[in-house]
């Protein structure tokens, strides 16, 4: 309990922190994308890849793992598809409710999580999944949203975000990584201490932003699907994956990374996709704010509850 409180609260402090700085102005509202193009483009792929390259592949690589952590994305993409007809929620905030309930940030949450709590050798094994789960969670989405888009509104089209899926960074930085550990490439020590240097700023200022584009002026409004998304997402996800498993006769020692990542909040992308594929904005910015806020009880319960 102890080592959960201590991993959970100074992450979720960072946030706060990162949230006040902007609400006070230290942080301006021009320097938090900035700020984000930073992280994601090169902090964190700096990062994953050392932490990855360096680790055994054939030792934080388990398929049965791999299965049991991305089948309850496709089980909770068609449950939320489910309760949009029973909820009747409109054709425009559709989409984005079904990209809510499954689309983890999985980069600046889910990974920091794993890293402070796990070690680097839990952070290894998350990283590699998480790459897997990064590409998989974004073509759910861009199916979502593409099924009840309007194409006259819709600024790009599925195949514009089939390529940004298959050139996001992360996953590019992870399967380098994969590529190097499983042929036992060293990586030059002169190249090593720069990526370390990078990499050492991509989980506290990945926090910062975070906390920076968080605004909660939209959740009253969008409650009720914020909160039901959230279910899905934060409890409905792990749930899943812990049944999995366990019928799959995994350990808990092993499981641990993928019960983290699938408890990871609603991913700030989901804000970006509605607004490319006539989402709803709004909906996301409230799903986002809201379960970000509320994942850090649920970050302890899950924990808690396995560790």
């Amino acid at each position: 309990m102890v080592h959960v409180v201590n991993t959970i609260v100074p992450v979720f402090a960072i946030i706060v922190l990162g949230w006040a700085l902007r609400s006070r102005k230290f942080l301006a509202p021009d320097l938090i994308n900035p700020l984000n193009r930073l992280v994601y483009y090169l902090a964190i792929p700096a990062m994953i890849f050392r932490e990855v390259a360096h680790a055994s592949f054939q030792a934080n690589f388990d398929p049965l793992l791999l299965a049991g952590t991305m089948a309850p994305l496709v089980i909770i993409f068609f449950g939320a598809l489910g309760l949009i007809r029973v909820y009747a929620i409109p054709r425009g905030q559709s989409g984005t409710f079904m990209q809510s309930a499954f689309h983890g940030n999985l980069a600046y949450i889910g990974l920091a999580v794993c890293y402070y709590f796990l070690g680097k050798g839990g952070f290894a094994s998350a990283s590699i999944l998480a790459g897997f789960l990064m590409l998989l969670q974004n073509l759910l989405a861009v199916i979502g949203l593409q099924l009840f888009s309007d194409r006259n509104r819709a600024r790009h089209g599925v195949w514009f975000f089939i390529g940004k899926i298959v050139g996001n960074p992360v996953i590019l930085s992870a399967l380098a990584g994969i590529i190097f550990s499983v042929w036992q490439v060293l990586i030059p020590e002169v190249f090593d201490r720069a990526l370390k240097i990078i990499g050492g700023m991509a989980l506290p200022l990945a926090l910062l932003v975070i906390g920076a584009s968080l605004s909660f002026d939209l959740v009253k409004s969008h409650l009720r699907l914020g909160i039901t998304a959230g279910l899905l997402k934060l409890l409905g996800l792990p749930a899943l994956g812990l049944l999995l498993y366990q019928a799959l006769g995994i350990p808990s020692g092993k499981f641990l990374p993928g019960i983290i990542l699938l408890a990871a909040p609603t991913a700030t992308l989901t804000y970006v996709m509605a607004g490319e594929m006539s989402g709803s904005t709004d909906l996301a910015s409230a799903a986002v704010s809201l379960n970000t806020l509320l994942s850090a009880a649920t970050f302890i319960f899950w924990l808690v509850l396995l560790a």
